[in-house]
């Protein structure tokens, strides 16, 4: 294993570590997705993009990142925070009253590294080519990058931006599915199921790859070649297999870790298997 990728696992340890603290802490959030997706924000904040903590609203000539899903607000705020955007003693606020970490992310709260109020779900995409056209338009030669989860695709809106993008030859925009099976009432399969989805997002005219989005080596080579696949007439989309609660065996590939906070017994026993890499908040 390279010295690369054993540090950004380090990163994601302590990233997993800070999710379930935060979620605790409030007794209130979404540690199972957070947790899955730790891996993928460390990836993408700490080799793949090239940002500027020195946060500025339109990122001009620097990548930019909207996430979709909000409720994983915990592994956002803690990239972010571990990443240099503020500083990580804020941790300690998420979800309580007046703090700048709200449990769904919010552009009015002035909080670095936000750009857009998420939440409400299928609205990511359509932000995002909006973004990568901007940037086109401005001659910015930077990427736009977008996370997305599965159970959100049931949204109509998706399906617009899925047909747009392609259209009108969105090359500059890589989209990533969380692709845990799972949602908040359950499997998606079981939910309202979404088929193939390479085969869907293909017919829809988009270039698709897949990865392992819990193996950090498999997962940093296939954002290095959706990079070199930009450029070329097509968006990019990445389906993402991950496991929900990844790192925490009670809490992994259950929807029922969706949106529940841990006790005092079951966070300390989440602690136990997440190793402290970076220092705690």
């Amino acid at each position: 294993m390279s010295a690369d990728i054993a540090k950004l696992e380090n990163i994601a340890k302590q990233v997993r570590r800070d999710i379930v603290r935060m979620v605790h802490g409030c007794q209130s959030g979404h540690p199972g997705g957070s947790l899955g997706c730790a891996d993928f924000f460390v990836a993408l904040y700490f080799h793949q993009m090239e940002h500027n903590p020195s946060f500025s609203l339109d990122g001009i000539g620097e990548d930019i990142f909207f996430l979709s899903n909000g409720h994983i607000s915990p592994v956002f705020y803690s990239t972010l925070a571990r990443a240099g955007y503020f500083d990580k003693s804020e941790l300690a606020t998420f979800r309580k009253i007046d703090s700048r970490l709200q449990g769904h992310p919010t552009t009015h709260e002035h909080l670095p590294g936000i750009r857009v109020a998420s939440g409400s779900l299928g609205q990511g995409l359509s932000v995002a080519i909006g973004a990568s056209r901007a940037k086109k338009l401005n001659g910015d030669d930077k990427l736009v990058y977008v996370l997305m989860g599965d159970g959100e695709l049931q949204e109509g809106q998706v399906w617009e931006a899925a047909m747009y993008a392609p259209h009108n030859k969105v090359d500059n925009l890589i989209a990533t599915i969380d692709f845990n099976g799972q949602q908040i009432d359950g499997p998606t399969e079981r939910v309202l199921s979404l088929g193939n989805l390479k085969a869907k997002w293909e017919a829809f005219g988009w270039d698709v790859l897949e990865t392992k989005g819990n193996n950090m080596a498999q997962l940093i080579e296939t954002l290095s070649e959706a990079k070199n696949r930009t450029g070329k007439g097509k968006p990019i989309m990445i389906l993402m297999h991950t496991e929900m609660g990844y790192g925490v065996d009670f809490m992994m590939g259950s929807h029922k870790w969706h949106g529940v906070a841990p006790n005092d017994e079951q966070l300390a026993a989440a602690l136990a298997q997440l190793e402290e890499t970076l220092g705690d908040y």
